[in-house]
């Protein structure tokens, strides 16, 4: 939770005074501009409050790994679908440092909420997974983290991703340590979770190398 803390206070920071020009700028993440990214980060950060609501469920599933498994969960139709939500909340005529404020609200009503659960929660996502609340925190994680370097890049900015969460999505794709990780692909964390997450593709003798450490990469929607 403290990882995912610091995570969503450097995004936070990292779309602070944009001007309103910035916040039309297009992102990897086509159809989505700057601020349907950062509303579709609000979307799936948002879930969290209903999902807390709700009766728990006997015992979890599945884990953080497991949840990023190649199904209908990321199926052309789930991605038109996530790609509408994300453009309806930013469709108001708000402005961007409004969609900030507001993203920084939910958080602190988010944090709030996980605060009081009781140790070994287990929540149920909307795609039906049985999830410790520990684990969905950490796919959380991953969104805003890998989210976070696709808005960096959008607006030509270092990407703030924070060491912590970089060390934590390294640990999700299996292998060895992320620090021995980083040291046998010459990466830095940045690099690693672009790679993981698709952002840049496998060069020369790369596809080798992570074969021999037996990563498994993400599959994002």
């Amino acid at each position: 939770m403290q990882t995912l803390e610091g995570e969503v206070g450097a995004l936070v920071r990292g779309l602070s005074d944009l001007s309103e020009k910035d916040w039309e700028r297009p992102t990897r993440c086509e159809p989505w501009r700057v601020r349907e990214l950062l509303s579709h980060i609000h979307v799936v950060v948002g879930w969290l409050p209903v999902m807390l609501a709700a009766p728990a469920p006997p015992h979890a599933e599945i884990s953080a790994a497991e949840y990023y498994r190649p199904d209908d969960r990321f199926a052309p139709q789930t991605n038109a679908a996530r790609i509408e939500l994300a453009q309806q909340h930013a469709a108001a005529p708000v402005r961007g440092a409004a969609l900030v404020k507001d993203f920084a609200a939910l958080w602190q009503q988010v944090d709030r909420l996980c605060q009081a659960q009781p140790h070994g929660r287990v929540v149920r996502t909307r795609h039906g997974d049985a999830m410790l609340l520990s684990e969905f925190l950490l796919t959380r994680l991953v969104e805003v983290a890998v989210h976070g370097l696709d808005l960096a890049d959008a607006l030509e900015q270092e990407p703030w991703l924070t060491h912590a969460a970089g060390e934590l999505i390294a640990g999700l794709l299996g292998g060895p340590d992320p620090a021995d990780m980083a040291r046998e692909l010459g990466w830095d964390t940045a690099r690693l979770v672009r790679k993981a997450s698709g952002r840049e593709p496998l060069e020369g003798q790369e596809a080798v190398q992570v074969e021999r450490l037996g990563l498994q990469w993400l599959t994002l929607g």
